[in-house]
């Protein structure tokens, strides 16, 4: 979800909202990334039946893929390989985790969430997935990020090495308490999607307070 052109600090993962149409959205998603870098976009099911999931993504992942943005399929292993995406999120139990992760990886990388627990985390990271997300899609609808997110994210950011994804507020600014956790990246989904939110500005507000605020990583080993 990195490379060596990119910031060296945490960076946003996109979460697609619920209710858009693939034209809206698609729209919406090409505003962001004239914002600046984007890491990758997570795109949930929200309840869409397979065919039109599966036509929501054939829309949309194209459009993330052209500007370098790694496109993920939450749940729908079919889907995310008949629309090429470069990832899976699964929240699944462990043993559905890990045999995911070998079947999968590294063909795409497999990531997961769900955890409300240090030891659910520790459970899901046995099966060594590329990230893990925590946080729940659509329950970004506070300014700030909630708290219990923040305090799994530091202490997985602290021990573990794989990465992790921390959801942010529904307020731009909420950015920052994300990045001070030391997390690698930081979920966005209303604060740049959300009704009357202008999504290049969101973005370009985002990048800002994390280039001036969030701790650069060393992986100079």
């Amino acid at each position: 979800m990195t490379d060596a052109a990119t910031p060296n600090r945490c960076r946003i993962v996109l979460i697609a909202p619920e209710g858009a149409t693939a034209e809206q959205f698609a729209e919406r998603l090409r505003q962001a990334i004239a914002g600046g870098d984007i890491a990758s976009l997570i795109l949930p099911g929200h309840g869409r039946d397979e065919a039109s999931f599966q036509a929501f993504a054939e829309r949309i992942v194209p459009v993330a893929q052209a500007a370098g943005i790694a496109a993920i399929i939450a749940e729908d292993t079919r889907i995310a390989g008949r629309v090429g995406a470069d990832g899976l999120h699964l929240e699944t139990g462990p043993e559905a985790l890990e045999e995911a992760v070998e079947h999968y990886q590294p063909r795409m990388m497999v990531g997961t969430g769900g955890a409300k627990t240090r030891d659910d985390a520790l459970d899901l990271g046995e099966a060594r997935p590329d990230y893990m997300f925590f946080g729940r899609f659509g329950y970004d609808t506070k300014p700030e990020p909630h708290q219990r997110n923040l305090t799994l994210g530091r202490w997985w950011a602290e021990m573990i090495e794989i990465p992790c994804i921390v959801m942010a507020g529904s307020d731009i600014a909420s950015v920052e308490a994300v990045a001070q956790t030391g997390a690698e990246f930081v979920a966005l989904s209303s604060a740049v999607f959300g009704e009357g939110v202008d999504p290049r500005a969101a973005v370009e507000r985002a990048n800002a307070i994390l280039d001036e605020t969030a701790p650069v990583f060393d992986y100079g080993g």
